[in-house]
């Protein structure tokens, strides 16, 4: 087991009656698990976010904690929150990190592996 680790799980869906299409407006929740799977207790102090859309424009987002909170999770523990985004395309993807602190001072960095924001039917 490594003594710092953070695993995130994301589920994405698109929220149909908050976007309009004709105006490329496409609206996206997202609910992430965060899991403290390492040794040490650690705090999430920002977050950073790449979101591409299907043309190649990019969206950087840094901030302070998630939704207003810094959650603070010992081994074994986890913390679910849900946000969202919005794109000019019906097709795209996030990636990012969460910057952690953990108790005994070390900061480390959680990666979020890139996913995907699709429109349902847009894919086969």
């Amino acid at each position: 087991m490594k003594k710092y680790h953070i695993e995130t799980h994301v589920k994405s869906n698109y929220i149909a009656e908050e976007s309009s299409p004709e105006q490329e407006r496409y609206v996206f929740a997202y609910t992430v698990t965060i899991s403290n799977t390492g040794e040490e207790p650690a705090k999430l102090i920002s977050r950073h976010w790449v979101i591409t859309d299907a043309d190649g424009r990019i969206q950087e987002v840094r901030g302070k904690g998630v939704i207003g909170q810094q959650p603070h999770l010992k081994p074994g523990e986890s913390y679910t929150y849900t946000s969202g985004t919005v794109m000019e395309t019906a097709i795209g993807f996030m990636q990012g990190s969460y910057q952690m602190l953990a108790d005994d001072g070390t900061k480390f960095d959680a990666v979020i592996p890139a996913f995907r924001l699709v429109v349902p039917g847009v894919l086969h």
